[in-house]
This record gives structure tokens, sequence and C-alpha cells, in this order.
């Protein structure tokens, strides 16, 4: 995968564990299978602006905080 893909999967797990969340606590807010969650975390898949807005709103942050 891509460097950005990497990044935003780093920023993903930083953000989550920063306050304190697992994996299914993003599962059961957004709807999102867990398997699909850990594949963006460790950069293996991109997710769609949609689902991008799901784990933003989740986490309590903006989307572009997840891609800085």
């Amino acid at each position: 995968m891509s460097e950005i893909s990497k990044q935003l999967g780093l920023n993903i797990r930083k953000i989550r564990e920063e306050k304190g969340m697992s994996q299914s606590d993003i599962c059961r807010a957004t709807g999102m299978d867990a398997g699909y969650v850990s594949r963006v975390e460790n950069g293996v898949k991109n997710p769609t602006l949609s689902n991008l807005e799901k784990i933003a709103r989740a986490l309590g942050v903006t989307p572009s905080e997840l891609l800085k």
C-alpha cells in the first residue's frame, strides 16, 4: 500500500489508543467489520470517504485530522 495509507492507519490507531478505545469500540460505533477496521489501521485497505468520516466521528475528530 501507499505511504498515505500506512500513515492514515497509524494516525487512526494512535488517536484510538490515546482515547482508550479498542478496535471493537470503533466497530460498534461505525457498524464496520472488525477485519475491515484492522486492515485500515494496518494500511492494507483504503477506506471510502464515507467510512473515513464514520471513523473520524467515532474517534471524535475531523477526517482531516486522520490524514495529517
